[in-house]
């Protein structure tokens, strides 16, 4: 006789990412997604409500943000808890402290195969995953700290970028690119959720398709009364729109 699926919920305040991975999760015979939540307050809602085994959660969301959620769990049915962000340091040092997983968007096909497989593991466990969740609910509130380390994807791999090695951000459609020195990485979040999950006034948007490091311009030249071009310290050219035009006033006057 096959074992009953996974009772699984999606929590992500993106209506786009929520049906990516419940689709992804819909693929697996082993899975049901009885239910989705758009925020933390929701989340808890569909908990007490659905009673599922296991909730993908994303980290980032206004108001109540993941940690948040799992510091308001209890009682003896908690759920398996796998963390989904784009980019954050506090969910590698939450997998560390005892997260069963957690998920870089965008997330493959392969990688949340390994999650729901080290998740179905823990469910048998249930002392050890409440242990778990007590460490997760102590690490500290992600807003506690700027970010300081930026996540980079190449292929399947994903690297952690210091922010002084960061030259610019750079959209390219649907697609941002992370520009360093040597090399370019795919961004896992929008060029708007960078620059304000940043919070660092050396990035500044020059245009609606850039973000640069301003300790990184080399070289800046007029290309109208209210148009310039700069020159990064790698070569790259970026245009900077006349909305923005202001910036170079800013930067001339320093």
């Amino acid at each position: 006789m096959e074992p009953a699926p996974i009772r699984t919920l999606v929590v992500d305040d993106e209506p786009a990412a929520r049906k990516v991975l419940g689709d992804e999760l819909g693929s697996f015979l082993e899975v049901e997604v009885v239910g989705e939540a758009s925020d933390g307050n929701e989340a808890l809602i569909q908990i007490a409500k659905l009673h599922p085994q296991l909730v993908f959660l994303d980290l980032q969301m206004p108001g109540m943000n993941g940690f948040d959620v799992v510091r308001s769990l209890s009682g003896p049915d908690v759920p398996v808890v796998v963390i989904v962000t784009a980019f954050d340091q506090h969910a590698i040092e939450a997998f560390e402290a005892g997260a069963v997983d957690y998920l870089l968007k965008p997330v493959s096909a392969a990688r949340l195969r390994v999650a729901v497989d080290r998740a179905r593991i823990l469910l048998g466990k249930p002392a050890e995953l409440a242990a778990n969740l007590n460490k997760m609910a102590a690490i500290p509130h992600p807003g506690a700290a700027r970010t300081r380390r930026i996540i980079g994807r190449v292929g399947e791999e994903y690297f952690l970028l210091d922010l002084d090695e960061i030259l610019a951000f750079q959209a390219d459609r649907e697609l941002v690119w992370i520009i360093t020195a040597k090399q370019r990485f795919l961004a896992t979040q929008s060029l708007r959720s960078l620059q304000d999950r940043l919070g660092e006034p050396r990035f500044q948007r020059v245009h609606r398709n850039a973000v640069v490091n301003l300790n990184h311009i080399r070289k800046m030249s007029p290309l109208s009364s209210q148009r310039w071009l700069i020159t990064l310290s790698n070569g790259l050219e970026v245009v900077v729109s006349k909305r923005q035009a202001h910036l170079i006033r800013q930067i001339l006057h320093w």
